[in-house]
């Protein structure tokens, strides 16, 4: 793709958020804006290495998921469901109205209903084939919350899911941009959704030493970027955002929330789950995003930041931030100090947010951080309040196990 065919006549007309800062975008944004950690100790975890999570409060799929049999659903697509209801709303659009075979759904996960098979497993082993559900498999399935999703809306164009790992939400979206800028749909639904927070999950990440065990302070736990950081706290939720052309979106009088302006992506082809250290794969992947937006470095205002607060990832992306960016750069947040790594979804969930702080030209403050490691790159990090500032370009960052990497840059509207 040339600059002259970048994504900056793709409009962001609806986005809906379900994490551990609220269920919905209005709550998510107040929360994430006070740098108010969620990390709580977790009963559902007790016992094990590590029980710490960053959970979403309150969620009831009886209110929140449309339809009479919402418990059919693991909670990734619950979640998912729940986020796409809001983001279809708030985008001016019902599925009463579209032509449902001019609509896309694209969803990234990095486990699927993980929730329900380690349940249905349990019951196997103890039980016997007699005490599996019939609905396993339509609730694991990776696919399956995209699936229902386009059963719920009526989408009857491509039903796509992604997987690449934590990076799963923001491949979603750049898939889908592929979508509408190959006319293959008019309108695309797409994000991420992951409920990862299950004692598997939380044990193999724990025998990793990938998750803090700061259990005297939970909530000082996930600190990304600060020299203290020993891992991140695992969450859950879900991020979707409505895009559709420009013309389109001008068309009906959408209500546009920013452009996505380019997108790029690489491999480090490094190590299984170790990044690169230098960062290599997150500046090729930034500078396409740059040249697909037509962009050059010194135009970014405003980076959120992967930060998961592990100290190895921490670490190559501040390399790769002070390499393009140089001394001062552009404004860098990790709101993974609020909410924690949602995994799967936190591509999109964080997209979604980085469109809030163009909107409200506002950047939330990295909970938690408090010094910089030592040799560690200067970064322009927020801290404490949030802070006010013009953005013209902002870039989301999001990268995963396998060594995928992706970069998303939006505009103001």
């Amino acid at each position: 793709m040339t600059a002259s065919t970048a994504g900056a006549d793709l409009a962001v007309t609806g986005i809906g958020l379900v994490t551990p800062a609220g269920g919905e975008v209005k709550e998510t944004w107040a929360r994430i804006c006070a740098g108010a950690p969620t990390a709580a100790d977790d009963p559902s975890l007790t016992g094990l290495p590590v029980s710490l999570s960053c959970r979403v409060p309150g969620f009831d799929p009886r209110t929140r998921v449309r339809g009479s049999q919402p418990w059919r659903f693991d909670r990734f697509t619950q979640f998912a469901l729940a986020a796409a209801d809001e983001a279809v709303r708030g985008a001016g659009l019902s599925p009463a109205d579209w032509d449902g075979a001019r609509v896309a759904v694209v969803l990234g996960s990095a486990a699927g209903g993980v929730a329900t098979y380690e349940e249905q497993h349990r019951k196997f082993i103890g039980s016997g084939a007699r005490a599996v559900s019939p609905m396993t498999l339509p609730s694991f399935l990776p696919n399956m919350a995209a699936g229902q999703l386009a059963i719920a809306l009526g989408a009857r164009g491509p039903a796509l899911h992604t997987a690449t790992a934590c990076a799963s939400g923001a491949t979603a979206l750049i898939t889908a941009a592929l979508l509408l800028r190959s006319g293959a749909c008019d309108i695309a639904v797409a994000g991420g959704s992951d409920a990862m927070i299950t004692p598997l999950c939380a044990a193999a990440f724990a025998k990793m030493g990938a998750l803090s065990r700061r259990h005297e302070n939970p909530a000082a736990a996930s600190r990304p970027f600060d020299r203290g950081r020993d891992g991140f706290v695992l969450a859950e939720g879900a991020g979707v955002l409505v895009m559709e052309r420009g013309p389109d979106a001008r068309a009906r009088s959408a209500p546009v929330r920013a452009w996505l302006a380019g997108y790029g992506a690489s491999a480090d082809a490094h190590h299984p789950v170790a990044p690169d250290p230098a960062g290599n794969g997150i500046h090729r992947a930034t500078q396409e995003a740059l040249r697909s937006a037509g962009a050059t470095a010194r135009e970014v205002d405003h980076v959120n930041a992967h930060g998961t607060s592990t100290p190895l990832n921490d670490r190559a992306e501040a390399a790769a931030l002070h390499r393009l960016f140089g001394d001062g750069g552009p404004s860098v947040t990790s709101v993974k100090g609020v909410i924690g790594h949602t995994m799967g979804a936190a591509g999109a969930i964080e997209a979604a947010l980085t469109v809030l702080s163009i909107e409200h030209q506002l950047v939330p403050p990295t909970a938690n951080f408090e010094e910089t490691e030592t040799g560690s790159p200067p970064l322009n990090l927020v801290a404490g309040p949030p802070r006010e500032q013009q953005i013209g370009l902002a870039l989301s960052n999001s990268f995963g196990f396998g060594g995928h990497n992706t970069v998303l840059a939006f505009r103001p509207a």
